[in-house]
């Protein structure tokens, strides 16, 4: 591809892409680039995290005849948020815009949002829900009732007056960046918010609005899973680090593993088994429970999967176990100091000793 002279200039706008399956949209994201920051100069930051289609092997090959072109590519770690700051700091333009790499961000609005930088602003957010905007390229009415509930939900909290919070297309004051860079969470998929309420008030934050396109390629990742893990942000942002994000999703999970181990115990003492096989047959079951639910939330940015998963499964089982023998006893105990007829608290007890030992068990061997 040929290039403009301000290729070889140094880089004053660098365009982070955070990416996971779009090999379709790079060469077509690289060419928008081209033609809506025609004059200035730019470089694009792909921050792949492994994908298996090849994205970033697609955006390797492009930069090879294309100095403004890079990738980083991340092994053994996922998540929106952490792989927008990776690409932020692989960069030392002063100025960064953030966008999606599915092409439903409109590239023309990046020399209105320099230029808003430029003039002062510390933080310019594309807005669909201002004057001039609109989300309707979001794909069904459910996508659309998860991006209203999220905003809904941040806007309730968040020190700042920002029209569209789940917005992921965003320009930034590179020197902003920096000094808001020790009190983001990096967890989950909204950076934005994580930067808003990270900000201090008095922070200059500007919006100007845009049209979210129809995707062309790839599919979205935007469900519930994305909500559940921007709740939590939410709570990690308002209890100022104090409950980490990680801790809240993996106590969750396992409240989860509670109930279902209560509820089987349930059902074997209906079918008649004693209370020791029936909490056997209930530890486990919220084993599984945990394991798969946390693999999914929990440590979503290090997921295992395939042979490593059912590695994962079987080293978590077995280290597990020994949480399940003391679950077993505690429980026991429990009910011999209750009496016979609290089952259900003397489980419980049981579980929530289990629940500790296999968080120190997650963090240190199975999802290292």
């Amino acid at each position: 591809m040929p290039f403009p002279h301000t290729a070889l200039l140094p880089a004053q706008l660098a365009i982070v892409v955070p990416c996971y399956n779009e090999v379709e949209n790079v060469p077509m994201l690289v060419s928008a680039l081209d033609q809506a920051l025609a004059g200035i100069a730019w470089e694009v930051v792909f921050v792949d995290d492994n994908s298996p289609d090849g994205t970033a092997s697609c955006a390797a090959q492009l930069a090879q005849s294309d100095p403004r072109i890079r990738v980083v590519k991340r092994i053994g770690r996922r998540g929106l948020s952490s792989a927008v700051i990776e690409g932020i700091l692989a960069s030392t333009a002063p100025y960064t815009a953030v966008m999606d790499g599915d092409l439903q961000h409109d590239e023309q609005i990046l020399p209105e949002m320099l230029r808003r930088l430029k003039d002062g602003a510390e933080l310019v957010v594309a807005s669909r829900h201002i004057e001039g905007g609109d989300n309707s390229g979001l794909a069904n009415r459910w996508r659309h009732v998860l991006s209203d509930t999220g905003i809904r939900a941040a806007q309730y909290v968040m020190p700042h007056r920002i029209s569209d919070p789940m917005s992921g297309f965003f320009a930034i004051r590179r020197s902003t960046f920096d000094s808001l860079l020790p009190k983001l969470s990096g967890a989950g998929f909204k950076i934005l918010l994580d930067l808003a309420m990270s900000a201090p008030v008095g922070t200059r934050i500007e919006e100007v609005p845009f049209v979210f396109r129809p995707r062309q390629a790839g599919e979205s990742k935007l469900d519930v899973q994305v909500l559940v893990q921007f709740a939590f942000m939410l709570m990690d942002k308002v209890t100022r680090g104090r409950l980490p994000t990680r801790f809240l999703a993996f106590a969750l999970v396992g409240l989860i593993g509670v109930l279902v181990n209560v509820s089987v115990l349930h059902v074997s003492k209906i079918a008649g088994l004693n209370f020791s096989q029936s909490q056997f047959l209930g530890t486990y079951a919220a084993m599984l429970t945990n394991f798969f639910l946390n693999n999914r939330i929990t440590y979503h940015d290090k997921r295992l999967k395939g042979r490593r998963m059912w590695w994962g499964l079987a080293l978590f089982v077995v280290t597990c176990s020994v949480g399940a023998l003391a679950n077993i006893g505690i429980a026991r105990m429990a009910l011999h100091d209750w009496g016979h007829g609290h089952w259900s608290r003397s489980s419980a007890a049981g579980a929530v000793m289990s629940v500790v030992w296999n968080y120190a068990v997650s963090s240190t061997l199975v999802w290292r």
